[in-house]
């Protein structure tokens, strides 16, 4: 970008901040110098009946569509007005632009500088806009009427919030008992037609409506008022209907015609024994439009910040969110290439201290936990320190660990726990550790725990993506499809973006990152199994398992996963209902794992009557998975809320071909017809291809030996020495002043 244009967006840039600390030195005068009001026209009427106490002479001034106006009304009518010598000021209706609570404070602001007392007509631009509530609100009731001297002023509702029959009833006991001279009405909308003389014609969309007309021209004829004044026409109009004076002024500050009566003026009013004397008195003035569109636009910024914080604080965030969008777009260099200023190598020739946060851990059985462990554990191998940062489980906790108490449970059963994210405890247990890097696995909770305190230590903070939250829509108190289709995805993207790299299991994961906007650079990397764990089992071990399993010589499925409802388990079991009808031989099928949904099943089970065939033995301890997997002679698996399905992987590496349900994760592990088979979400498919394995026993072994063999490749010492390499490259990047670069 040229110079001169970079130093033009600078200027721009620190005018803005300089209109913020102006606009917020304007908020404090307006609390400090702008009060509330309420009930203003009590108080005016006190004031007014004290000034003209024992007078039957007397002046009064009538003003219309005023509309806000500051150019015009305040500014020159005001004044003309506190030198007039009139007694006091009755606006004739359309005081404000709108009804808007905005435009009521200003014209209060404004009125405020009249040095005698005044009055409003309740009209058609005082209720707009919910008007009337403020109206009410702040100068009292839209029906009254007070006496001074010899004379009765009468204000009424033309809009007709206030139900017509009811003002008609007031009116005609008003004037019935009173005995006045004068009589004078207020009403916002006229009652009879104006002369109109200019082009365009404004139709009768000004007047009152037509029942409220014939209603108040009769009672006005029949009991004696002398003058009706009204607005909402931008001229000023004096005629006699019906014996009593018509007056219309509508030249207070709004919009007047360029026509022989369309001026700014206001109507002097003299009130006497001998008689009534209405006289406009006009402003030689007009308003250049260029002032009039300035007018407006500091009447907006006047009004916006004086109705309260909300819009103060909303345009407030604007400017400032504004101004940074335009510092970092402009200001801060960018460099989208790696930097090779520092070795990554160099950051692992000494131990690497990593602090893990998650919000589920060992001894809770699931896929992330063991997860963690085993990279725990690994890393430990290598010689760097790990401090594990999760929940409370009881009194279970190692010294490489910080316990964070339960704020909350979540789920049926408790099995999800929310951590007190408010414990200083952990946070200064973690500072005392003096990490390196922070590795979060969970976008949210103690996972941002974890973030905060990484950017607030100047480390690099790593999120491995381990789980599908869209899948997990049931344990979040949100409306599901607002959860699955929108918070979830949103939450997952503004996390990672914020981390410095993201690791993913698999080739899907990435895509499903990339596709939501994810921009991070994202590392690859399988979660490591403990494959010679899996492989070498004591043999009297799996037989003796096998006669308690299949004591018939049943042939055995398994499938382990925790007891959710997002392991679409209740697939699993239509499925194998299904493959009972169609398979020959006798089978079993176990699902190891607990969870919230084992109630469901066992109810299935039971109703079903597969008591005898389907079993379920809860969690077993992990050094017993590997005999239970040797047991089996097919793994079987229907989640598709994985992200890679590290079950699949250690029943690969015990010998064991697998079907599953084809979804991401998952995908990128099973090879079709290598390793085993991927179906849709279609009982009759999945039935079919376990059937085959189970008839065909070449098939099973030559299946089952190539997924021995892919398994070798995911042992857990290569696996934590690729997170260690990422680690040193986050490190590296973070000391040269740039983001971890993905692998080429």
């Amino acid at each position: 970008m040229p110079k001169g244009s970079n130093a033009l967006i600078r200027v721009l840039f620190y005018l803005s901040l300089g209109l913020v600390l102006l606009l917020i030195l304007y908020k404090v005068y307006l609390n400090f110098f702008e009060i509330d009001f309420h009930s203003v026209h009590a108080e005016q009427v006190d004031l007014i009946e004290e000034t003209l106490a024992d007078r039957d002479s007397f002046r009064f001034a009538v003003v219309g569509n005023i509309n806000n106006s500051i150019g015009i009304f305040e500014r020159k009518i005001i004044p003309m007005l506190n030198d007039s010598g009139v007694d006091f000021v009755v606006s004739a209706g359309n005081a404000v632009s709108g009804g808007g609570e905005d435009k009521y404070r200003a014209l209060h602001r404004t009125l405020s500088r009249l040095n005698l007392p005044y009055l409003l007509t309740f009209g058609e631009q005082e209720h707009s806009f919910l008007g009337d509530f403020r109206f009410y609100d702040h100068y009292g009731p839209y029906v009254f009427s007070f006496v001074v001297g010899n004379s009765r002023f009468l204000f009424i509702d033309s809009t007709l919030k206030t139900d017509l029959e009811w003002q008609i009833h007031w009116l005609e006991q008003e004037l019935a008992g009173s005995d006045e001279h004068y009589r004078f009405m207020f009403i916002g909308q006229p009652l009879v037609a104006v002369k109109q003389e200019w082009v365009i014609d404004l139709g009768d969309d000004y007047l009152m409506s037509e029942p409220g007309q014939k209603a108040l021209q009769s009672i006005i004829k029949d009991q004696g008022v002398d003058v009706v004044f009204s607005a909402n026409f931008p001229i000023y109009s004096y005629q006699q209907h019906d014996g009593v004076e018509h007056v219309v002024t509508g030249g207070a500050g709004g919009f007047v015609p360029d026509t022989e009566h369309g001026y700014y003026h206001y109507v002097d009013v003299s009130v006497s024994p001998q008689g009534i004397v209405i006289e406009p008195v006009s402003l030689d003035i007009t308003q250049h439009p260029i002032w009039r569109r300035l007018e407006r636009l500091w009447l907006w910024i006047h009004s916006l910040f004086y109705v309260g914080y909300l819009n103060f604080i909303l345009l407030l965030g604007m400017l400032i969110a504004l101004s940074s969008w335009l510092y970092g777009l402009i200001f801060v260099e960018r460099d989208y290439y790696p930097s090779f200023d520092r070795d990554p190598a160099l950051y692992l020739q000494q131990p690497l201290r990593v602090a893990m946060f998650t919000n589920n851990y060992l001894p809770f059985i699931g896929g992330v936990p063991i997860s963690i462990d085993r990279l725990r554990r690994g890393l430990e191998a290598l010689g760097h320190k790990v401090l594990i940062v999760a929940p409370a489980y009881g009194k279970y906790s190692e010294d490489t660990e910080v316990r964070v108490p339960m704020l909350l449970p979540l789920g049926r059963n408790s099995e999800f726990r929310l951590a007190n994210l408010f414990q200083p405890a952990m946070y200064r247990r973690v500072k005392a550790f003096k990490p390196d890097i922070i590795h979060v696995h969970h976008p949210f909770w103690l996972g941002s725990a974890g973030l905060w305190l990484g950017r607030g230590l100047g480390i690099p903070v790593v999120l491995t993506y381990h789980t599908r939250l869209e899948h997990y829509a049931h344990y979040v108190p949100l409306p599901g499809p607002l959860f699955r289709n929108l918070v979830s995805h949103a939450l997952v993207k503004r996390f990672a973006n914020r981390c410095d790299a993201v690791v993913v299991p698999t080739h899907s994961a990435e895509e499903y990152l990339r596709m939501i906007g994810v921009r991070r650079p994202i590392h690859i990397q399988p979660t490591g199994i403990e494959y010679v764990r899996f492989s070498k089992v004591a043999e009297d071990e799996v037989a003796q398992l096998r006669q308690e399993l299949a004591p018939q010589g049943e042939r055995l499925l398994l499938s382990i996963s925790r007891l959710g409802r997002e392991k679409n388990l209740d697939f699993l079991l239509d499925a194998f209902h299904q493959l009972r009808k169609t398979c020959e031989q006798p089978v079993r099928l176990v699902i190891l794992g607990e969870g919230n949904e084992r109630s469901h099943l066992e109810q299935r089970i039971h109703e079903e009557g597969l008591q005898e065939v389907v079993l379920l033995p809860g969690s077993v301890p992990p050094e017993q998975i590997p005999i239970y997997c040797r047991a089996a002679d097919v793994f079987v698996f229907a989640s598709c809320s994985e992200t890679q399905g590290m079950v699949i992987l250690e029943a690969m590496a015990a010998g064991l071909p697998v079907v599953t349900v084809r979804s991401s994760g998952i995908d990128d592990i099973v090879e079709q017809g290598r390793n085993g088979f991927k179906t849709a979400l279609d009982k009759e498919q999945w039935s079919s291809q376990v059937g085959q394995l189970l008839e065909d026993e070449p098939l099973r072994i030559r299946l089952a030996q190539a997924a021995y063999a892919f398994a070798a490749d995911y042992d857990i010492a290569p696996f934590s020495r690729s997170i260690a390499e990422l680690y040193a490259r986050a490190l590296a990047q973070k000391d040269a002043g740039n983001p971890v670069q993905p692998d080429g």
